[in-house]
């Protein structure tokens, strides 16, 4: 009997991509998508990195699929965005080996800055898109996917969400199939997308497209589960999960493939039921083709392009039945926050008390936006901040500037802040930015890059340094600050903002929960010093509380000695306290 493990749907991921065979996968941490990776890294067979960014991870997969080994690219949905310029351009030249992207979309925004549907992308790129509904078909839809793309010479987009992403399901383990490697053939009409290569390329795309879409109807991953015909459901991904539970009577036509659509299982299905329906979550992608089709359907009249579903509002949508307030969850509201001894709360804490706008980036200091640090004013993308503080100087001149700074993280700064830095480099503009150095990726669950000096396989390499790197530019004015050294960092920050010049300022502390040394002193109040004066609560540590009479206490279960608050407190009622 086969061995069965209880498996993430990441993990699952991983596990098909062992079990296909691949030998090669790359990525950039962006949830819900990270424990793909670091999934994949455990098995030894495969070589696996993290890429400065998905464009990078795209390209290198792309390179090892036309050296003829099956290959992966793993990334959340807007860094579908970033590697876009490959992904549409490998739809032209196809695969050798098979490729295989994952692309994990985020309904619900539970960590993302929109709630782009991927699908509408792969339809644009025009490559086929596969959707697992629960763990065990994440990692039997990869083996699929590479399939199809070897048999269609296509690269594949295999579409996850974050619920399916992050739910726990019974998966069934195979030995891994040992693919032999494809080889090399030179072939410049296929793989050098000069205008006259493309021109005839494009024709393999529109032909490829066709000849899927005809033998969809044949795919096993697309069924029908026929029962009472009053109503009939079309969906797929993990919205099949609710309407199982909802309409556990209906017919359903359950997609697995879900571009190109199989249009005659279609008919056939609408032609068998008396009412449709097409549950599908975000964008009416199956919907908008249904009803081309000239099918009567009933799908976002009733349901939103909004969010993630759940069987209470498919139950509500369809059946108009109202929960009771018992049945209703009620879940507190838990906003996120810095933690305690962020380095970033020290850093917000300084800008603000200089009035300084930040033009903000994506990372954990996007949480420097909310009250009561709220200095961030924009975040857009990946390395935004750099090019909007460039767009405002150009725009407004260097004095409209002297209020505001740029800040961008780290790895976000490796990702494309790097581009965007030389951008005001040789265009010759003044402002000043701060690279927040916490030494890892914090948002995803601190992952190594470039400048860490350690591999996603664990090997200690050469790290590149941020300091050398904006010297290398031509920047004149580098300076490296701690972050927790308010003082000079105050100073400084002062000091570079009045500057016609263009200044990085890098602020360095290592992430609080990265920082695996044994807390060797926290801080603790003296309520006969306390004043009461509020001083320490204005940069919002979660660790201090204001206690009925207006004088503070700080958690020690929660304090880590980072000593922002004994720096602000001027009557030295916050002490020292050796643990």
């Amino acid at each position: 009997m086969a061995e069965k493990k209880i498996m993430l749907g990441n993990e699952a991921i991983a596990r098909g991509a062992y079990e296909a065979g691949v030998k090669v996968s790359a990525a950039y941490p962006g949830t819900p998508s990270t424990e793909i990776s670091e999934n994949i890294v455990k098995y030894e067979e495969i070589y696996a990195e993290w890429s400065p960014n998905e464009k990078v991870a795209m390209e290198v997969a792309i390179g090892a699929s036309l050296a003829g080994v099956r290959a992966m690219a793993s990334m959340k949905h807007v860094g579908v965005n970033v590697a876009s310029d490959p992904l549409y351009t490998v739809s032209y030249i196809g695969v050798n080996g098979g490729l295989v992207l994952v692309a994990a979309d985020d309904p619900g925004l539970y960590s993302s800055q929109n709630e782009q549907d991927s699908r509408a992308v792969a339809r644009a790129a025009k490559i086929p898109v596969i959707e697992p509904s629960d763990s065990n078909e994440a990692k039997e839809f990869v083996k699929c996917a590479y399939e199809l793309s070897e048999i269609y010479d296509t690269p594949v987009m295999l579409r996850t969400t974050t619920r399916l992403a992050h739910s726990q399901g019974i998966v069934e383990l195979c030995p891994r199939e040992e693919i032999e490697d494809k080889p090399y053939v030179k072939d410049i009409r296929k793989t050098v997308m000069m205008p006259s290569m493309a021109k005839l390329r494009h024709l393999h795309v529109e032909d490829r497209e066709i000849r899927m879409a005809e033998d969809a109807d044949c795919f096993s991953i697309n069924r029908v589960e026929m029962n009472d015909t009053e109503i009939g459901v079309i969906t797929s991904g993990i919205p099949y999960q609710y309407v199982k539970e909802v309409l556990p009577n209906a017919s359903v036509l359950k997609l697995g493939l879900v571009n190109p659509l199989p249009k005659d299982m279609i008919r056939d299905f609408a032609a068998s039921v008396k009412k449709l329906y097409i549950v599908e979550e975000l964008d009416p992608i199956i919907e908008e083709q249904v009803k081309a089709m000239g099918i009567p359907c009933i799908g976002k009249e009733i349901f939103t392009v909004q969010g993630e579903y759940s069987a209470n509002m498919i139950r509500k949508a369809i059946l108009q039945e109202e929960l009771s307030i018992e049945e209703e969850a009620v879940v507190p509201n838990r906003p996120p926050i810095l933690c305690p001894g962020c380095p970033h709360r020290s850093t917000f804490y300084v800008l603000k008390k200089l009035k300084l706008h930040a033009a903000g980036d994506i990372g954990c200091y996007t949480l420097g936006a909310v009250a009561p640090l709220s200095v961030v004013d924009t975040t857009v993308c990946m390395g935004s901040s750099i090019s909007t503080l460039h767009g405002m100087e150009k725009a407004k001149g260097s004095a409209f500037i002297r209020d505001w700074v740029a800040v961008i993280g780290d790895s976000t700064f490796m990702h494309t802040g790097v581009n965007s830095l030389m951008n005001m480099v040789y265009n010759q503009s003044t402002g000043t930015v701060l690279i927040l150095d916490n030494s890892t990726t914090g948002m995803t669950g601190h992952q190594d890059h470039a400048g860490t000096g350690k591999t996603l396989k664990g090997d200690i390499v050469n790290s590149i340094s941020l300091t050398e790197l904006c010297r290398g530019m031509g920047i004149q004015n580098v300076q490296v600050v701690d972050a927790f050294d308010t003082a000079t960092l105050e100073r400084v920050v002062k000091e570079e903002v009045a500057k016609e010049e263009l200044s990085v300022i890098i602020v360095k502390a290592p992430c609080a929960l990265l920082n695996k040394k044994r807390i060797t002193m926290q801080y603790k109040v003296n309520p006969t010093l306390c004043k009461k004066c509020g001083m320490c609560m204005k940069p919002g540590c979660p660790a201090i509380t204001k206690n009925a009479d207006n004088t503070v206490s700080i958690n020690d279960t929660m304090c880590n000695g980072c000593s922002l608050c004994a720096q602000l407190c001027k009557f030295g009622a916050i002490e020292k306290v050796e643990v």
